[in-house]
């Protein structure tokens, strides 16, 4: 009796795979963003101070804090980039560019909680310091959930 040898794909639906690359290509594209913010601040941290909106309220130019705060959103970019490319680093260096960015995010809460600015700049902000970390952590959250399986 002959064996045929039977070939399948796994059993994977369709959006999953479609998911596993398109989250990883997304992190690309959203660590670029975190980058080039970043390089902005360290090339021209004054044209960078006047042009992004809501920064001039909260105290006076500092071009090292600038170009300090640039350096971490290069890190940033690199560690959404670098971690897109690397499954194995992937939920660490999101996770930590996550943990950074919400800790960015609650301090823009905290001042408004202290009265250091009003509750408009939670909307002015939400776009720039609040979306960027909860976009770092769903990406971290599905990592997660992909490295359990």
């Amino acid at each position: 009796m002959r064996r045929r040898l039977l070939v399948t794909a796994p059993n994977i639906p369709f959006g999953d795979i479609f998911m596993t690359k398109a989250i990883p290509t997304f992190a690309i594209v959203f660590g670029a963003g975190l980058a080039v913010n970043g390089m902005y601040m360290l090339a021209d941290p004054q044209a960078w101070y006047f042009a992004i909106p809501g920064v001039t309220t909260t105290g006076p130019f500092n071009q090292h804090f600038l170009r300090d705060i640039g350096l971490i959103f290069v890190f940033l970019g690199s560690a959404f980039a670098l971690g897109a490319a690397r499954r194995e680093v992937r939920t660490l260096l999101w996770g930590a560019g996550a943990v950074w960015l919400s800790g960015h995010a609650l301090f823009h809460f905290w001042e408004v909680a202290a009265g250091i600015c009003g509750p408009d700049a939670l909307a002015r902000d939400f776009p720039a310091v609040t979306t960027p970390a909860l976009v770092a952590i769903t990406l971290t959250v599905w990592s997660a959930r992909r490295a359990e399986r």
